[in-house]
């Protein structure tokens, strides 16, 4: 059992595997196994759940600093994401970065029986680009190596931008109040269950924004759209919602307020100063992100008991709040430690 900023965690040694699944505080599991539990007892109903979807919304958008009015709610990014690429006008230019994760492009490159077009360049031309492209959609933080997006060179290059994330909300500060489209997943840095996922629609943003999967769910008042035509949607971001998976809400909605509590700033200090601390030690350069990607060798590591990803070819590392210099220390122990 560890603690980190108020909050207990059962988690092992080793653990360095955020940046593909978070691991919960125990209040926050606690609060999943007792709602699985009223389930098994038929003790809920549907309505019983709308406020776990109303906290988790609106601590997201704190997080994001939006209003809550201006996000939706979904099961996945590549959902959400295909409420923009769906509303593009025909021909719309897209710009990406080349290894960008494909929840975010692949919903705009099924978009070529339109004309939109998708276009990778090297993560240090995307800003000398951007003013070239209708739209940027680029992740924060890229789920590969942890590279951190020039966010102020965009904003200054005037693009209309659709960012994700997904591998940056819960630990790295920013200011995404000027951001056309924000979107990100729960299950990851955010500690929720997967199943969640959010989209913030600045209210210029909403002419490139379809109700894809429009339902019941997204009226104004849910339960008087459940039956019949004619079509009738919220007047703002909830329009775009698709109906909650209740469970996962309730994680989030114990998640995420605790999250939007702490100190940003002092949350990144931790899990960088971790991450940067693991490479100087192995002699490479420090990086400023909680995700890194190094040449170790996978089998030491898991022998050592280190839980890691793949990605690209490299061993990928992510620090969160409950990660402590220990793992640190498993980490080089299992790289400095002799074979045969």
């Amino acid at each position: 059992m560890r603690a980190a900023f108020g909050e207990r965690f059962e988690i092992t040694p080793g653990y360095l595997n955020s940046a593909s699944i978070g691991v919960p505080p125990v209040r926050v599991a606690d609060a999943v196994g007792a709602a699985v539990d009223r389930w098994r007892r038929g003790q809920d109903s549907p309505t019983s759940f709308e406020a776990s979807v109303a906290t988790a919304r609106a601590a997201w958008a704190d997080l994001v600093g939006v209003d809550p009015t201006e996000v939706a709610i979904g099961a996945a990014v590549s959902h959400l994401v295909a409420s923009v690429a769906t509303g593009v006008p025909d021909g719309t230019r897209v710009l990406t970065v080349r290894g960008e994760f494909t929840s975010l492009t692949f919903p705009f490159a099924a978009q070529a029986h339109r004309g939109v077009t998708v276009n990778e360049v090297a993560p240090a031309d995307l800003v000398d680009q951007a003013p070239r492209f209708d739209l940027v959609a680029v992740s924060a933080v890229q789920s590969a190596d942890g590279a951190i997006a020039d966010l102020a060179g965009l904003r200054a290059a005037g693009t209309p931008v659709l960012l994700d994330v997904t591998q940056a909300l819960g630990w790295l500060p920013m200011d995404l109040g000027w951001v056309e489209w924000v979107v990100g997943g729960g299950y990851k840095w955010l500690l929720a269950p997967r199943g969640t996922a959010w989209l913030a629609v600045r209210p210029q943003a909403r002419e490139w924004t379809r109700p894809v999967a429009a339902n019941w769910y997204a009226g104004e008042n849910p339960w008087d759209t459940v039956y019949d035509l004619p079509l009738r949607l919220a007047g703002d971001a909830r329009a775009y919602d698709l109906s909650p998976a209740w469970f996962s809400h309730v994680g989030a909605a114990a998640a995420l307020p605790w999250l939007a509590s702490l100190d940003r700033g002092a949350v990144r200090d931790h899990v960088v100063g971790l991450a940067d601390d693991l490479l100087t030690q192995l002699d490479l350069p420090p990086r400023g992100t909680a995700i890194i990607a190094v040449g170790l060798p996978g089998d030491r590591l898991a022998e050592a008991g280190v839980r890691f990803a793949t990605r690209a070819g490299r061993i990928r590392l992510s620090f969160h709040l409950y990660n402590t210099a220990e793992d640190v220390d498993l980490v080089l122990r299992a790289a400095r430690a002799k074979t045969g």
